[in-house]
């Protein structure tokens, strides 16, 4: 019996080409000018270039990239669902000043770059696992430092990547004003959508699995653990979306509307035929589930 590959119809890969980081950092251009018609994008494109940089080893002082799962399209890919949920928000009536969407975009640059290793260190980035958020957030703090920005905007910056955490309760932390809890909370639910739409999501997941292994992460012995517990994890996001969250995922539809005339959310629908293909592998054909995951040509090397 034939099962339909996930994202059959491709809309949303099909607006941007997200294997290219050139196309989205011009798609994010597009779209802080949709907002803010004079935005300033000159540190954007200051921070997107320094960002590639740390992720090919060319970063004074910085190893390669070594995650597979956690690599520059997973930052890229967030980024832009960071810049797309932003557009949303604005089009449905919450005003964003351009320094905090700026603050906002570049926070999601630099969110998962604790996991790039120091030149020197040994083994790979994956071991930070449950240490990387605050080691972004150092690194984000000393950058936003050298490009003389104020204390304050280090603070936001860190409380905005303090969302992302998956255990972190945002309502204890003390953000400086409304607009940053709700930029931080945009920023939690665009790391998540923003890996769980990709096409190679599932395929991917075994890259996970390995960054699980090395961080001793706890419930995962076998790969088939992490896509068993997927299906779970996916359930538990939905409820993360709607209450930790604030439901600010509600504002891709007005972005899509706005941007591209599609009366829908292509995150949410993305994600949905993933959790529909895996599913239906997991019940039909569980022993080969990996015979069944179809994308790994598309996986760069």
């Amino acid at each position: 019996m034939n099962i339909a590959a996930p994202e059959q119809n491709h809309q949303l890969a099909k607006l941007v080409d997200m294997d290219d980081p050139q196309a989205i950092l011009t798609e994010v251009e597009t779209i802080v000018r949709l907002i803010h018609p004079n935005f300033n994008t000159a540190f954007l494109r200051r921070a997107y270039g320094d960002v590639l940089k740390m992720f090919a080893g060319e970063f004074p002082g910085y190893r390669a990239c070594n995650t597979e799962y956690h690599d520059l399209k997973h930052t890229t890919d967030a980024t832009l669902a960071m810049t797309r949920l932003i557009h949303g928000a604005v089009m449905e009536g919450n005003p964003i000043s351009a320094r905090n969407v700026e603050l906002a975009i570049a926070s999601t640059l630099f969110h998962d770059i604790g996991y790039i290793q120091n030149e020197g260190d040994d083994g790979t980035g994956a071991k930070y696992t449950k240490s990387h958020i605050e080691r972004s957030a150092d690194f984000l703090t000393d950058y936003f430092h050298a490009a003389g920005f104020p204390d304050d905007d280090a603070t936001d910056g860190r409380d905005m990547l303090a969302c992302t955490g998956l255990t972190v309760r945002i309502g204890e932390i003390r953000f400086r004003s409304f607009e940053i809890k709700m930029l931080g909370m945009m920023l939690g639910t665009a790391d998540l959508l923003g890996q769980m739409a990709d096409r190679t999501y599932l395929e991917k997941l075994s890259f996970l699995y390995r960054e699980f292994k090395e961080a001793e992460v706890p419930g995962f012995n076998e790969e088939i653990d992490m896509y068993v517990n997927t299906l779970g994890f996916y359930e538990l996001t939905k409820k993360r979306f709607a209450h930790d969250l604030g439901g600010v995922n509600r504002f891709m539809r007005a972005h899509f509307h706005e941007r591209w005339g599609v009366d829908s959310d292509l995150y949410a629908a993305a994600i949905e035929r993933q959790m529909d293909y895996l599913r239906a592998v997991l019940e039909r054909y569980r022993p080969d589930y990996r015979n069944y995951l179809r994308r790994w040509q598309y996986l760069k090397k």
